[in-house]
């Protein structure tokens, strides 16, 4: 039986995190593999409606050795552009990378790590697992009660109204995929009825500007975890709601609910086509309108402070309140035919057989460094700063392991 190949450092994940790290192992010389079990930037090919776009301006695309250098910095690329720059990145360097190849076990050895594959085996001084953060769609088991024929799916097999039965649609969750999908579908005529959670909002303009180009001057994108007031209960917290469709704008709840869609507190309780949804609404809207407040109190305040000269915006006041708690919804009477669950994914690092997680199965890490000499995390949201699983920050994540892997 022939040895298990063996490789300086195998990267295991092929989107913008891994070949970030490899873009930098090719520069250094460094022996590597890329490991992906489907093909390269699969999420992005695959895992995004048809009208996705950024939620953050074009500027902020930075991966390594390869900004963003099209003609719309202050623009949000949508899902085919996206696709061209990482396929771009890829193209400069040519990525040693085995697609179509699933890491199913890793273990500890003397030498490093062996890492058991679709593909065979493996061994490897050093392992960097860069597949993100977001692995198993989470579908609630109260979904388990509904009839089989209401069609359910999560927010990653969604990609346009068209794919939906005739009928209304219950949109769970108000996170920056629910509320996006639920636009796509309100704007296409569809009878949207939203479960309200509480993630908070941000508007996408304030005195002039991107309100992501105040925070970037005001140094927020670069706060570290260590220093964020919530210390690492930051990584659990929701991603505030906007869009950057047909040029950026705000995701109003308010407003929508004005043109005709239906809002509901967060979803409680399932019998049948009978949904019970907790009393929460106002306070979800009203929570998330002051988050939006408190953001641009601190540009107000950084405006002050920096003498700019910026123009002056009245505040958002709420186009619509809600009259009465709507807490009941009877799927049959109106009509709901479908049902999108946006309430998010779960980490599976269960293949993972090394000490270095949490109760919670989250692994322990500085910056992507383990306690376990030579094996290193990147993608994860805020793994160092906001901007650690998104374009914004993964060339510097990147640029610090390699660092260290250079050096180990």
């Amino acid at each position: 039986m022939s040895a298990p190949d063996h490789h300086e450092l195998v990267i295991i994940g092929g989107g913008q995190a891994g070949l970030s790290l490899s873009w930098h192992m090719h520069r250094a010389g460094i022996g590597h593999m890329v490991l992906e079990r489907k093909e390269i930037f699969h999420a992005w090919k695959h895992q995004r409606w048809d009208s996705f776009c950024l939620v953050t301006p074009n500027w902020q695309c930075r991966l390594p050795g390869y900004d963003y250098a099209g003609g719309d910095p202050h623009g949000f690329m949508v899902k085919h552009e996206i696709i061209e720059f990482v396929e771009g990145f890829a193209e400069k360097f040519g990525p040693p990378v085995m697609e179509g190849v699933a890491a199913t076990g890793l273990t500890q050895t003397q030498a490093g790590f062996a890492l058991q594959t679709s593909a065979g085996p493996f061994t490897a001084r050093q392992i960097c697992i860069a597949t993100g953060g977001y692995h198993t769609p989470i579908t609630p088991r109260m979904a388990e009660r509904l009839p089989k024929h209401i069609v359910q799916l999560h927010a990653n097999e969604y990609r346009n109204p068209e794919q939906l039965p005739p009928g209304g649609v219950l949109v769970v969750g108000t996170g920056q995929s629910g509320c996006q999908i639920a636009e796509d579908l309100h704007l296409a005529g569809r009878k949207v009825h939203l479960a309200v959670g509480r993630a908070p909002r941000v508007s996408r303009f304030y005195r002039g500007r991107d309100v992501v180009d105040w925070l970037q001057d005001m140094g927020h994108y670069d706060l570290p975890v260590s220093e964020h007031p919530m210390q690492e209960g930051v990584r659990d917290k929701a991603n505030h709601y906007v869009t950057g469709r047909d040029g950026g704008r705000d995701i109003d709840l308010r407003k929508f609910a004005r043109e005709g869609m239906a809002l509901h507190g967060h979803l409680d309780a399932v019998d049948g086509e009978r949904l019970a949804f907790a009393d929460d609404l106002k306070e979800n809207l009203d929570q998330a309108d002051r988050v939006n407040d408190r953001i641009k109190d601190s540009i107000d305040a950084y405006i002050a402070q920096q003498k700019i000269s910026a123009p002056v915006e009245s505040r958002y006041v709420p186009v619509w309140e809600p009259s009465a708690a709507d807490t009941k919804l009877d799927l049959a009477a109106e009509n709901v035919t479908s049902i999108l669950w946006c309430v998010g994914y779960e980490p599976d690092f269960s293949w993972v057989h090394v000490p270095v997680f949490t109760g919670r199965g989250l692994p322990v890490h500085d910056r992507g460094v383990t306690a376990v000499p030579g094996l290193y995390f990147l993608g994860l949201p805020w793994l160092h700063t906001w901007g650690s699983g998104r374009f914004a920050a993964i060339a510097r994540d990147a640029a610090h392991l390699a660092s260290r892997i250079v050096e180990f």
